[in-house]
């Protein structure tokens, strides 16, 4: 049986392990959304994860749907990248991007007052937060005409080239959480009658289209996907996960990709060991894909370790609990205390919760925080 603390081939990369660090949106790009030094040191004192998978990052800026979310589209933003994945290399790390568009959860704040795109004229549940940082409901998003498709796909094809240039280990597509590729899959934001929506096979054509961009710049054993199939983020749902998501999976299958990045509901852990939709659909994902599995979702040391040795997941993805622990795989391996994160610093913020939560090796020599808990007392969610 793997162990959590087991090395792993991931394509070309050989990690140290399986603890690997959730992207994490923090809301703390620069002037022209690029990472500056602070997010360098942030991500630098991270580097001891199997591998970190960076802040979810627009591929254009219509794909902005957040203040301070870093870009992926103009020269600035690869340097400023740059200035990343040099820190996290230096520091023996690997780091992919992920690329991003966030389709309709978003406001015509962003774009001149031109609305948000979408698949469909389906607006979100809720509400979105504008660059003022005001808190106003989602727009009717404007669907796509079936010309401009190809267009966005153009765009993810350009953001895996700018991260080439940008130094990073490989690259993995958001598919989740309610975005612009979770739009297109799910019968609850796709109702278009063109080639993009109606069948599974159509509502999968826009994820193979990024997939098959993608894999034309990356070779596909750098090249990973997240999945949410069971997220009601934003009231997005699916009428069919299991067969939807299922596709999704083997849709990656086919570009033999390196991993599926999975994001699941809280329990049971993991998913298949329980019964009901959960274990269906997350049981229908991995009979689909023969590659490596990333869990990510309120997982601790000992639930972690399980989905590990049962073969379930090759990797565990964490989130804040990352977040308040560069040294988090030390922490976990050794079974030390944990920093509690401090909620109210998650986001559009500066150094305080973010670049000094301090290390174990930091707390022995003086360092102080104000909490200190066990990761399973924390349940951090990813």
């Amino acid at each position: 049986m793997a162990s959590l603390f087991d090395d792993l081939d991931l394509g070309p990369l050989t990690l140290p392990h399986r603890v690997a660090m959730a992207p994490l949106t923090r809301n703390r790009a620069a002037e022209g959304n690029a990472p500056a030094e602070m997010n360098a040191t942030y991500y630098r004192q991270r580097a001891d994860a199997a591998f970190i998978v960076s802040e979810a990052t627009q591929v254009a800026p219509k794909g902005q749907g957040y203040p301070r979310t870093p870009g992926i589209y103009s020269d600035a933003q690869v340097d400023g990248w740059k200035r990343v994945t040099d820190a996290v290399h230096e520091a023996g790390g690997r780091i992919f991007l992920q690329l991003w568009h966030v389709g309709r959860i978003s406001h015509s704040l962003y774009h001149d007052g031109e609305k948000p795109v979408a698949p469909s004229p389906i607006p979100a549940e809720g509400q979105v937060i504008t660059p003022d940082l005001d808190m106003v409901s989602f727009e009717t998003p404007r669907p796509l005409e079936t010309e401009e498709v190809p267009e966005i796909v153009e765009q993810y094809r350009r953001g895996a080239e700018n991260a080439q240039r940008a130094g990073f280990d490989g690259v993995e597509i958001h598919g989740a959480n309610g975005y612009l590729i979770d739009q297109f899959l799910r019968s609850g934001t796709n109702n278009r009658t063109d080639r993009y929506g109606g069948s599974l096979d159509d509502r999968l054509r826009f994820l193979r289209e990024v997939m098959t961009a993608v894999t034309d710049v990356w070779t596909s054993d750098r090249v990973g996907v997240r999945l949410s199939p069971l997220a009601p983020i934003h009231g997005i749902y699916d009428d069919t996960p299991e067969a939807t998501f299922r596709g999704a999976a083997a849709t990656a299958d086919e570009f033999d990709l390196a991993y599926v990045h999975l994001v699941e509901p809280d329990a049971p852990k993991p998913p298949v060991a329980g019964d009901g939709e959960a274990a269906d659909v997350f049981g229908g994902v991995r009979e689909a894909f023969d590659g490596a599995l990333v869990a990510n979702g309120n997982y601790d040391t000992n639930s972690a370790a399980d989905a590990i040795e049962r073969g379930y997941a090759q990797l565990v993805a964490f989130g804040r609990a990352f977040l308040a622990n560069p040294d988090l795989p030390q922490r976990l391996q050794e079974g030390l205390p944990i920093n509690v994160p401090d909620e109210e610093t998650f986001y559009n913020g500066d150094e305080r919760g973010y670049t000094d939560y301090p290390t174990w090796e930091e707390l022995q020599n003086g360092e102080t925080i104000d909490t200190l808990e066990s990761l399973a007392e924390l349940a951090p969610r990813g």
